[in-house]
């Protein structure tokens, strides 16, 4: 097997970490091994977001970068007698991927290995094969023969259930596989930019920050935005690839490998033009490559960043990425350094007098 590169190990920690909304210990004590030595501080919001801090000019303007540590999953609510465990899931699901996928469940005693399972079609009537299994209608099998020996394993309500999938890398070695890439390719992005700040001189005092509650709300970048108080945010997460069989240039145009996405406009926010036009002449004047995509539906961290005290010009910035939302994702690794490229040149120039002067831009 190749040597794996430092990149790849981050990535590969971060992903494999389990961390749904309300409990994203395991993907931020990663993050904090990553991010801790290029910051002056690493402190915590009340809800359990990490603030990474690194001053360029001690009265500079406040810049924020933010991915979400949290991935989609599922919370335990019930065990029934036959030791069968009932959910809830936590962050947008589409039925149809979950059926016969294995689960961890992050129990008092361990992690405990199960799958999803449902009635099989061969009992169901053939309107009923017809139709997608609903989520009410799924289980997970842990091998318990009963309510007492399923807890007896550690299993109670309120823990938490994470998709099971190693990161790989795939044969084309800048084609990455893994879980949770929404959004630990965004806790990477921000590791990354304050790594590479570390040795240049910038006119501001800027933020990496790893976000909770992000599936369920954008919630943790309010605490987050509130505790920092920032003049410009970021948030950096994934974004529809296109380039899949079946999509459409007009559904989604956007192809992995082809850029970072620039985000004009989603369910949570209009992008501000000034800071947009700045980060777009950026990626021209330095040859970095990008793409524009809007999202009628979704959001990002950037929906609650924009919204903090008397606003904050912010913007989402996306790393294409195939079958999001599932146990799987894949994106490609030049789409990650050109994001990291990007934010690392437009914050050398966002001194004072440029962040004045994008407010009525």
């Amino acid at each position: 097997m190749e040597k794996i590169d430092d990149t790849l190990k981050m990535f590969k920690e971060l992903t494999d970490a389990k961390g749904i909304p309300g409990n994203e210990r395991e993907p931020r004590n990663v993050m904090k091994k990553y991010i801790t030595p290029y910051a002056d501080e690493v402190v915590y919001d009340n809800l359990g977001s990490l603030i990474a801090k690194k001053t360029g000019i001690h009265d500079g303007p406040k810049i924020m970068v933010a991915g979400h540590l949290d991935e989609i999953g599922f919370m335990v609510t019930k065990i029934d007698k036959n030791g069968f465990i009932y959910f809830q899931t936590t962050g947008g699901w589409w039925s149809q991927v979950m059926l016969a996928q294995r689960v961890t469940i992050m129990g008092s005693k361990g992690d405990i290995t199960g799958v999803i399972g449902s009635k099989p079609p061969h009992i169901l009537s053939p309107e009923a094969r017809k139709k997608p299994v609903q989520i009410k209608d799924m289980f997970i099998d842990i091998g318990a023969s009963s309510k007492e020996e399923a807890e007896s394993f550690g299993v109670k309500p309120g823990d938490s259930v994470v998709p099971y999938f190693e990161f790989t890398p795939l044969k084309n070695q800048k084609m990455l596989l893994a879980k949770a890439w929404d959004n630990r390719i965004g806790c990477a992005i921000a590791i990354e930019v304050l790594k590479q700040l570390q040795d240049s001189e910038h006119p501001n005092i800027v933020y990496g920050v790893g976000t909770v509650q992000e599936e369920v709300g954008l919630r943790g970048a309010k605490t987050a935005a509130n505790t920092i108080k920032p003049d410009i945010g970021f948030a950096v997460d994934v974004g529809i690839a296109g380039d899949t069989p079946g999509i459409s240039e007009h559904e989604a145009d956007s192809k992995i490998g082809k850029g970072p996405q620039i985000v004009l406009y989603d369910a949570s926010m209009i992008s501000h033009k000034g800071l947009r036009d700045l980060v777009v002449k950026t990626a021209e004047e330095n040859e970095i490559p990008f793409q524009y995509t809007s999202m009628a539906g979704g959001g990002t961290d950037s929906g609650s960043i924009h919204l903090t005290a008397n606003g904050v010009p912010s913007l989402s910035i996306t790393i294409a990425t195939r079958y999001i939302h599932t146990h799987a994702g894949i994106l490609h690794r030049d789409d990650f350094d050109n994001a990291v490229k990007l934010i690392v040149e437009t914050i050398k120039k966002l001194d004072q007098d440029t962040v004045d002067s994008l407010i009525f831009n």
